[in-house]
């Protein structure tokens, strides 16, 4: 895998507490080459604690730590969440590692390009709101013992066998897209946009249900919208909410 697709992809940790499993995260991107980690929590989380992080403190030392996941991968062009699956109902697309691998790769050939591979909290994993950001989620492919309900990987663990699986590919699998995905930070521009159209036009007081944030969120993303689409669509909406705004004068 080349330098520059390494540095392009992102490992973020949701609501990691032990420091333990940070230091591990941290030493499989060092032993795999990956230089970004990103923390997202609501209070310091304990990276100088991270014990385990041992020839890590490169990585350790250039960790961002951010209030939320929308902050965390407004840069990102794709973001892929990390589920163990059990018997929690699914709203995106799921890709085991092998093929989820591929795909990563082949965003992470786009010079604009950043991934942003996200991992859930030792206990719940991620959260339906957290999971809204994400485009497709991806799980490790687990045998299944009986007297297991929910077979989980360790944390840091979870981060090694994904890495390992984008290092070990060969480059061949890194085709860059001809046209860049959107960022998520401008996904985020033309969602707030797209609500504002949906409430002038009167459809989320009609269909509330269908409304919620993550929801419209997820149809946005399924679009599968380009930066060069984004300023096309947001001047539309410009326009038809300008347009509704001189029909009622």
């Amino acid at each position: 895998m080349r330098p520059e697709c390494l540095d392009r992809i992102m490992v973020v940790l949701v609501r990691a507490r032990n420091s333990n499993n940070i230091g591990a995260a941290a030493r499989a991107m060092h032993d795999f080459g990956f230089r970004h980690l990103r923390v997202v929590s609501e209070y310091l989380p304990p990276l100088e604690e991270a014990r385990s992080a041992v020839d890590a403190s490169e990585v350790i030392a250039g960790a961002r730590v951010f209030q939320s996941v929308a902050e965390a991968v407004s840069d990102c062009t794709l973001v892929v969440g990390t589920t163990a699956v059990g018997e929690r109902a699914l709203e995106h697309p799921l890709h085991a590692l092998a093929e989820a691998g591929e795909k990563i790769l082949a965003e992470a050939g786009g010079s604009s390009s950043r991934v942003a591979l996200l991992f859930g909290s030792e206990k719940t994993g991620l959260s339906n709101e957290e999971l809204s950001h994400c485009q497709w989620l991806l799980t490790i492919p687990m045998y299944e013992h009986e007297e297991m309900r929910h077979p989980s990987m360790n944390l840091g663990q979870a981060v090694a066998v994904c890495l390992y699986e984008l290092v070990r590919s060969k480059e061949s699998h890194i085709d860059g897209p001809t046209r860049e995905a959107a960022r998520a930070d401008e996904v985020e521009r033309f969602l707030q946009l797209f609500r504002q159209v949906l409430e002038e036009t009167g459809y989320i007081r009609r269909f509330p249900a269908n409304s919620r944030e993550a929801q419209l969120r997820q149809l946005v993303l399924r679009m599968g919208i380009t930066t060069e689409d984004v300023p096309v669509w947001m001047g539309v909406m410009r326009q038809m909410l300008w347009k509704m705004e001189q029909g009622r004068k």
